[in-house]
């Protein structure tokens, strides 16, 4: 393990939803305690560019592809390199602060983290687009990406990789905190009060934006729901809810992972056809689809989370229940989840009422991450992920 150095580092995301790629400048150091897992991340700045939509149409193409050309995978790994080394420009220029390192994310185009048979051997596969290169030599600076493959080559999910900053920023000594970020995928983090590393749970419940976005997409030409307004004016068929919540994926324990290709296409198809079926109208359906985010989201916190919190943190003075992602922004989705949790004593909060931008969370993650890399050191939670051990992440790209 190298000495720690304090670092100036820009963490890259895009999530599944596809709308952009989020940077966040971070300024990471060794805490005072000196202990692996207690760097300190503070926030300098956080920037947004949204994909032009022909980019964003490629990218869902690529996700949701039966079959696809491997000369469009390659150009569109290439072209978000570019579009990746654009973000990070932009946000250095905006914030006037100069990353000394860069950590990627990538695309996610395929995200498998359970093993299946494939050629005669179980094989877990995930795959995420963004050529690193081009962004190191653009911006003359070392590039850590690709951070998924080396927590699936130990048996792993790869996924969710998020929780090593939940644990560094928030874990506390008397209260329990639970980290819910609403992306296209739903994911949380549970960290009791008291809590190790070793004592982290966390898991992607399953859809967030993804299933709203499509079907918004698809009824309504509009690539989100702004605000819940068009679900607001709809009513949930609660039976395609009840329905969906029996699938394998929501009542299977954790550690478990998911990407878009669950939840997209096919799935989509058959979210509508249930929807159809009962004779809802389109904002029906949209309600519908929020509805359920909402309903597999409380009830992950209520089968996993509850127990998980009580049985190690009893005496807890209670729990803190903190919202990030894009999904933070979303009123009526928001409104349910606090209609669902604050009964059980649960104080709902977002991201930014601690004032850390919902969106910069996961690029902060990935700077984290880059970091942790940069000294040798792990960034995975086992878990977490269910990997046999702590690994470093990712694949590091000199300039």
């Amino acid at each position: 393990m190298t000495k720690a150095k304090a670092m100036i580092v820009a963490g890259v995301m895009s999530g599944t939803s596809a709308d952009g790629v989020d940077v966040a400048l971070c300024r990471i150091a060794e805490g005072t305690d000196g202990v692996q897992g207690s760097p300190k991340v503070k926030l300098l700045g956080m920037s947004s560019m949204a994909y032009p939509k022909p980019l964003r149409e490629a990218v869902l193409a690529a996700m949701d592809a039966k079959s696809i050309a491997a000369a469009e995978l390659s150009r569109l790994h290439w072209r978000l390199g570019e579009v990746y080394a654009d973000a990070v420009a932009k946000a250095q220029v905006e914030h006037g602060v100069k990353a000394q390192l860069v950590g990627c994310h990538g695309q996610t185009i395929y995200h498998q983290g359970a093993a299946t048979k494939y050629l005669g051997r179980p094989v877990r596969a995930t795959w995420q687009i963004g050529e690193a290169s081009v962004i190191a030599e653009r911006l003359r600076v070392t590039v850590v990406s690709d951070f998924r493959p080396a927590d699936l080559a130990a048996g792993g999910q790869g996924a969710p990789l998020v929780p090593m900053l939940d644990y560094v920023l928030f874990r506390s000594a008397k209260m329990s905190r639970v980290l819910q970020n609403l992306g296209g995928i739903a994911n949380m983090t549970s960290i009791p009060a008291g809590a190790t590393a070793e004592t982290v749970m966390a898991f992607d419940s399953g859809p967030a934006n993804v299933v709203i976005d499509s079907v918004m997409l698809k009824l309504f030409g509009k690539t989100y729901d702004r605000n819940g307004a068009t679900a607001k004016r709809g009513r949930p068929v609660a039976a395609v809810i009840e329905r969906l919540k029996q699938d394998a994926y929501f009542v299977a324990a954790p550690p478990k992972s998911c990407g878009r290709e669950e939840f997209a296409g096919e799935y989509i198809e058959r979210f509508m056809a249930l929807c159809l079926k009962a004779r809802a109208s389109d904002a029906d359906i949209v309600a519908t689809a929020t509805a359920l985010t909402s309903e597999t989201i409380l009830e992950a916190y209520r089968s996993f989370v509850w127990p998980h919190l009580g049985q190690l943190a009893p005496m807890a003075r209670g729990v803190e229940y903190i919202v990030a992602g894009g999904g933070a922004k979303n009123a009526l989705l928001m409104k349910q989840l606090r209609a669902g949790l604050e009964p059980l004593g649960v104080t709902v909060r977002t991201m930014d009422e601690l004032g850390i931008p919902a969106q910069a969370k996961e690029g902060m993650a990935f700077a984290l991450m880059a970091w942790l890399t940069a000294h040798g050191r792990p960034g995975n939670i086992p878990s977490a992920t269910g990997a046999s051990r702590p690994v470093v992440l990712g694949k590091v790209t000199h300039a």
